[in-house]
Order: C-alpha cells, then sequence, then structure tokens
C-alpha cells in the first residue's frame, strides 16, 4: 500500500478531472474544510490524484462543525461534515448535499497485554463508561463480555471530542438508540456535555491522547486505529453478534440504506439489523452550494473543480478506499447524485456548472 501521510497534516492535494463542464479549470487550488473522519481517504485519493492531473484543492481537516461553517461563510468551495445537514437547513443555506465515502467509528483502549480486536464491549457498557458509571477496567460489565481476558484494576480515563465532531455526532447518535440512560442525560449532537473525560481536537487528537494515556478509552474512525496501531475493540451489534471492524462490516450495515429517503441523502447508520453489520457504521457528506456565489471561494469555477475531483475518486478511488477499509458508494447513488450535480448546481445565468462525463 501507498504510504499515507500523517494524520495531523492539516493540509492535502486533490485535483480536477477533466470532463464536461462549463468551467475550465482555475490556475488557484480550491479548497475545502471540515470532517477528519474521511481525511485518511481523502489524503489518499489526493495522492493518486495529484499524480495523474497536477492540479490541486486545499483541504483542511478541522472538525465537521467548522467545515459547516466554513461554506456557510463562503470561505471553501465545499464542506466536508459527517453529520447530515437536514433538509430545511439545506434549503436556508442554499446548499446541495451528497454522500462521498463510508467508514466505521471504533472504540480504542490502551490497556497493557491487550491487543487490536481482543477486547469486546457492547454499546450499553460503552454508554455506561462513557457515563462514567464503569469506572475501573475490571469492573463486572466488561469482564462478563471478555471471559478468559486479564482485565487490570485500573482506573478507566475517557477521551472525547473537543471539537465540533460528525464522528461525535455518530457516536453519541448510536448510543443514544442503545441506552436509554445516555439518551436522557446527555442525548446526541456534534458537541454533548461530556459527564467524565478530557477532550481532544480531531480524530488525530483522540487517538493521540489515547496512545499516550494508560487506560485510557476513546473512538475514532477506523483508519486512524489502524494507522496508528491502537488497540481498537470489537462490538456486540443489534442482532447481538460481536464483529470486528472492517470494510464488509461497514457495508453489511450500508445494504438495506434507503438513500432517497432523507434529504440530501443524510442517511445515519448507526446500529443497523443483520449478522455481520458494524455498529457505528457512518458515511460522510459533501456541501456545496446550488448557485455557487460569484466573488467568493464557493464561485462556481471552484466548484466545478471540486465536482471534477468528487467524480474522479467516485470513478476511480474504490481499490483506495478498500485498503483503508472505507466503502465507496453504490453505483446507484453515484448516478443519482451526478444527476443532482447537472440538475441543481448552476450558475446564476442556469447553465449547470458540471457534468460528469459518462
Amino acid at each position: 500500500m501507498q504510504a499515507v501521510r500523517t494524520l495531523s497534516q492539516a493540509v492535502i492535494a486533490l485535483g480536477a478531472l477533466a470532463a464536461a463542464s462549463t468551467y475550465p479549470a482555475g490556475a488557484a487550488d480550491i479548497t475545502g474544510s471540515g470532517a477528519t473522519f474521511p481525511q485518511p481517504i481523502y489524503t489518499k485519493w489526493a495522492d493518486a490524484y495529484k499524480k495523474e492531473t497536477g492540479s490541486g484543492v486545499n483541504y483542511q481537516g478541522v472538525g465537521s462543525g467548522a467545515g459547516i461553517k466554513a461554506i456557510k461563510d463562503k470561505t471553501v468551495a465545499f464542506g466536508a461534515t459527517d453529520a447530515p445537514l437536514p433538509g430545511d437547513d439545506l434549503t436556508k443555506s442554499g446548499l446541495v448535499q451528497f454522500p462521498m465515502v463510508m467508514g466505521g467509528i471504533v472504540p480504542i483502549v490502551n490497556l497493557d497485554g491487550v491487543a487490536p480486536g481482543s477486547l469486546v464491549l457492547d454499546g450499553p457498557t460503552v454508554a455506561k463508561i462513557f457515563l462514567g458509571q464503569v469506572k475501573s477496567w475490571d469492573d463486572a460489565a466488561i469482564k462478563a463480555l471478555n471471559p478468559g481476558v486479564t482485565l487490570p484494576k485500573q482506573a478507566i480515563a475517557v477521551v472525547h471530542r473537543a471539537d465540533g465532531s460528525g464522528t461525535t455526532f455518530n457516536f453519541t447518535n448510536y448510543l443514544s438508540k442503545v441506552s436509554p440512560d445516555w439518551k436522557s442525560k446527555v442525548g446526541e449532537g456534534t458537541a454533548v456535555d461530556w459527564p467524565v473525560g478530557i477532550g481532544a481536537r480531531e480524530n488525530n487528537g483522540v487517538a493521540s491522547n489515547v496512545g499516550q494515556t494508560k487506560g485510557a478509552i476513546g473512538y475514532v474512525e477506523y483508519a486512524y486505529a489502524k494507522q496508528g496501531k491502537l488497540a481498537f475493540t470489537k462490538m456486540i451489534n443489534a442482532g447481538g453478534k460481536t464483529v470486528s471492524p472492517s470494510s464488509e462490516s461497514f457495508q453489511a450495515a450500508a445494504a438495506n440504506a434507503d438513500w432517497n429517503s432523507v434529504p440530501g441523502y443524510g442517511v445515519i447508520l448507526s446500529n443497523q439489523p443483520g449478522a455481520q453489520s458494524w455498529p457505528m457504521t457512518a458515511a460522510t457528506f459533501i456541501l456545496v452550494y446550488r448557485q455557487p456565489p460569484e466573488g467568493t471561494a464557493a464561485n462556481p469555477a471552484a466548484t466545478a473543480d471540486a465536482l471534477k475531483f468528487f467524480a474522479w475518486a467516485y470513478a476511480k478511488g474504490s481499490k483506495a478506499a478498500e485498503e483503508l477499509d472505507f466503502v465507496t458508494m453504490p453505483a446507484s447513488v453515484v448516478t443519482a447524485v451526478e444527476g443532482v450535480w447537472a440538475k441543481e448546481i448552476k450558475d446564476a445565468s442556469g447553465k449547470p456548472v458540471f457534468t460528469a462525463a459518462r
């Protein structure tokens, strides 16, 4: 596998795909910012795409909340979020939203002698840990899930996100589904009032803090656990089966998703049924303007260049995604999304800014 740049790198190079477009590629790199959840695959796609085209765009992995703010402020050509905007927000803001790729959120731990995948947790127990109700690794709730595993009498150090985060949205959405106590006391959102723990910025910050703290537990997108060689846990899913994080288990969770059922394709994939489904699977989304505003970073030419890259990633990015255990969107969804681009993303004269080549 081609080496991927360090996840702490804030700027990655993307590019522009030659295709049918009203606007030719500009000389300057276009800009995007937002979710850190997909940054590993965006980086890997960018490396390949930069070599293929020589053109690029700067992407800042600053968290979903910051990405949403940036696109609404028109300081970037596109925003990226793991927490999909609801239909009324999209309409009010004049934005089009589409899913780019899917992956999985995993609990990560730092326990001596505990290898990746050797510890099993379930949703209610994870909720109790993050509520501060399960405080030690040798708690009876954890021991019951891990017969034969030697668990230390060690305090649990909870690490959570400190910034507005789509990863947090999907994680807390899952906990709200499996724990009535969590739902009533904390709930779900890109930022919540955490009962216990220390905060860290971005997926990379959580991974770093867990890696440096004995007895710690946190949650990150799976690629961060793999690349950081951190011990991730298995989970018991909605079907009562113990599953490992993998592209196969993420795909299983997404298998029955009805992408057209929610405006902007904003489907939540947590706690899906099925024996093989990973319970914290999530999609990540792109936001662009329906009528890109002239004179801003989100202008029609920059938007067209961004859509060219996304079309390239849909068409050629599957292998790289699989290598990082991400899951690309089904062909039917890609076709529908590219149809939306042609029909709905237009300049002031009513012309589509980009039409994907077929």
